[in-house]
C-alpha cells in the first residue's frame, strides 16, 4: 500500500467513527450557519481536527487544504493533502445516513492517492494512481453503458448558486427525456465513488469545490471513467462545474447539456 493512502485511510476512519458516534448522540451537535444554505457543525470541525492531526503527525512539512479551515501551508507545497471531513453535513444533520469523509493527495498538481469513506455503510473507496479502484480491497469497474438510454444519473442542485437554477433546471429536463432516472444524494464524494462503483452511470454538478471532488477524481479515473468541464475541457478545478462517468456516457452528457449552459457555465 502506498504509504500515503495508509496514513489517509487511518485518518479518514478516525475521522469517520467520531462521526458515526455523534450520529448515535444528536443531542451533542452543534450546527450554524457558515453562509448561503450552508450549514457547519462542531462535528465537522472535531472530524478536521483528527485528520490534521493524523497527517501532520506523519507528514508535518505537507500542505492541507481543508474546507473548514482552508489552507495550511507547510514547507512543501508541492504536496497538498485535500479534505472534506463532512461531506452531506446537511444530510447529517437531518439524520438521513449518507454522508462521507474524503481525502485526497496532489503532488505536484496531480492527484496520486484518494479516500472517500461512508462510516454509515463501512464502505471505503481507495484509489493510488496507476493502481486502480477499490471499494474494502474490492477491484472496482465504472459502468459499461454505451449511450444515456438506461442509464442512472446523479447529480446535486446547486443549492449554493440559485443564479444557475434556470441552465440547471432546464439541463435535467433535456437529460431526463434520455436517461432512466435521477439520484440525488447529498454527498458529492459519494455520487463519484458510484460512478466508480457503476452504482450510477454518470454524474454531473455545478460549483464544486476541490474538497468535494478531487478524492473522487482519481476514483472514477481509476475505475475506466473521466471527468471533464461542462465543455469537455480540464477547468473543473477552477469552475467546479463537473461530468464524470465512462467516455460513452460523458460525451453523452456534454452534447446534451451544450444548449443549456448560460456563458458563465461554459468556463
Amino acid at each position: 500500500m502506498h504509504p500515503m493512502l495508509n496514513i489517509a485511510v487511518r485518518a479518514a476512519r478516525k475521522a469517520g467513527n467520531l462521526i458515526a458516534k455523534f450520529y448515535e448522540t444528536p443531542d451533542a451537535v452543534e450546527a450554524s450557519l457558515k453562509g448561503n444554505n450552508d450549514f457547519v457543525t462542531n462535528v465537522d470541525r472535531d472530524a478536521e481536527h483528527l485528520i490534521v492531526e493524523v497527517i501532520r503527525k506523519a507528514y508535518p512539512q505537507h500542505t492541507i487544504i481543508s474546507e473548514e479551515r482552508g489552507e495550511i501551508v507547510g514547507e512543501d507545497k508541492d504536496v497538498q493533502w485535500i479534505i472534506d471531513p463532512l461531506d452531506g453535513t446537511t444530510n447529517f444533520l437531518k439524520r438521513l445516513p449518507h454522508f462521507s469523509v474524503s481525502i485526497a493527495v496532489r503532488i505536484k498538481g496531480r492527484t496520486e492517492v484518494a479516500v472517500i469513506y461512508d462510516p454509515m455503510r463501512n464502505e471505503l473507496f481507495t484509489s493510488t494512481r496507476g493502481q486502480g479502484a477499490q471499494l474494502n480491497g474490492y477491484r472496482l469497474r465504472g459502468s459499461n453503458a454505451r449511450d444515456l438510454s438506461g442509464t442512472v444519473l446523479a447529480t446535486g442542485f446547486p443549492f449554493k448558486l440559485k443564479q444557475h437554477a434556470p441552465a440547471y433546471i432546464n439541463m435535467v429536463g433535456k437529460l431526463f427525456t434520455e436517461c432512466a432516472d435521477f439520484r440525488r444524494t447529498g454527498s458529492a464524494a459519494l455520487d463519484l465513488a458510484y460512478v466508480a462503483a457503476a452504482r450510477v452511470d454518470g454524474f454531473f454538478e455545478i460549483g464544486l469545490k476541490p474538497w468535494d471532488f478531487a478524492a473522487g477524481e482519481l476514483i472514477v479515473r481509476e475505475s475506466g471513467g473521466i471527468i471533464t468541464d461542462f465543455i469537455g475541457g480540464h477547468n473543473f478545478y477552477t469552475s467546479g462545474n463537473i461530468i464524470a462517468g465512462n467516455p460513452r456516457v460523458v460525451k453523452a452528457l456534454l452534447a446534451n447539456v451544450r444548449d443549456e449552459l448560460s456563458d458563465a457555465l461554459k468556463r
